[in-house]
């Protein structure tokens, strides 16, 4: 018997959900990590933040991230990232480790774990810290209050749950298209698109959001929780044109999609989402 859409799309989501590996990999590194910096930089604290942990993450894809409140005065953020950069290097002498803006990466054998050096900006309600800026700089960050955001859209009465899973399938695009957009802006626009919804239905909704990232020209959005200003889509403008050449290609697509399964062309609805999923849609039968 053949998949619905909506079957499929389940699938999809259910297959995109990290594993329990996944999640423990995650953790392996943690306390050397934050043994080392303290030791060499002298640290707050050191948390866990980003798409993994807060349930958005994709399977084999999203990478244990960490923010790291150094003490001291904040310098430039390229020395923040060197000493850091460092410190680990020191520590993990066989492990490649990479500054990769706004973190630093140590690529180890299990998983790669990103940390970002931070320093304190206001213990006001929620912290808020100054973290490096794509191209340069320092930029404000609240991982605590956009989680919340995020997780406040997402138990909405009736689509509970939507706002994670359309953050999901808008970043296994990216990572199975090689899109260069930022996960974070995606999640806040799969959130923000949510909070305005009553239903939801993927065929739909999935073709809604890509008109409108093609539409707004993959624009910076307002900061929905008023932390940071504007929260931008890539590092670089070479970054963003790619971005929104497949945003474009995303949006025809997922046209193509529902014009199929409004007229009950299935077939050709399922054959335009594996286009868009660059092959990862799950098969009709």
């Amino acid at each position: 018997m053949a998949k619905t859409v909506a079957q499929a799309f389940s699938e999809l989501i259910s297959k995109l959900t990290p594993t329990s590996t996944q999640f423990a990999a995650a953790s392996t590194h943690r306390q050397e990590i934050e043994s080392c910096l303290n030791a060499r930089l002298g640290i707050y604290r050191l948390f866990e933040t980003g798409s993994l942990r807060h349930g958005t993450g994709v399977r084999n894809h999203s990478d244990s991230d960490f923010m790291v409140s150094l003490k001291g005065d904040r310098p430039s953020s390229d020395t923040a990232l060197t000493r850091v950069k460092s410190a680990l290097s020191a520590r993990y002498p066989l492990t490649p480790v990479r500054v990769s803006r706004p973190a630093v990466v140590c690529k180890f054998g299990n998983g790669d774990v990103e940390v970002t050096p931070a320093y304190i900006r206001s213990t006001d309600g929620d912290f808020s810290y100054w973290i490096p800026a794509p191209g340069g700089d320092w930029i404000i960050s609240s991982p605590d209050a956009h989680n919340k955001y995020v997780t406040e859209v997402n138990t909405k009465p009736v689509i509970s749950g939507s706002a994670k899973y359309m953050a999901r399938l808008l970043k296994g695009w990216k990572y199975f298209n090689d899109v260069p957009v930022s996960s974070f802006y995606l999640e806040m626009r799969a959130a923000e698109y949510i909070s305005r919804q009553s239903t939801v239905v993927w065929v739909y909704d999935l073709c809604f959001i890509f008109e409108e990232l093609q539409s707004q020209g993959l624009a910076a959005m307002n900061d929905p929780k008023k932390v940071s200003g504007r929260i931008i889509p890539c590092s670089s403008d070479y970054s963003k044109r790619i971005s929104l050449s497949k945003v474009d290609s995303a949006a025809k697509r997922a046209r193509r999609a529902l014009e199929a399964y409004r007229n009950e062309k299935y077939a050709d609805a399922f054959a335009a989402l594996d286009l868009l999923f660059n092959g990862k849609f799950p098969s009709r039968w």
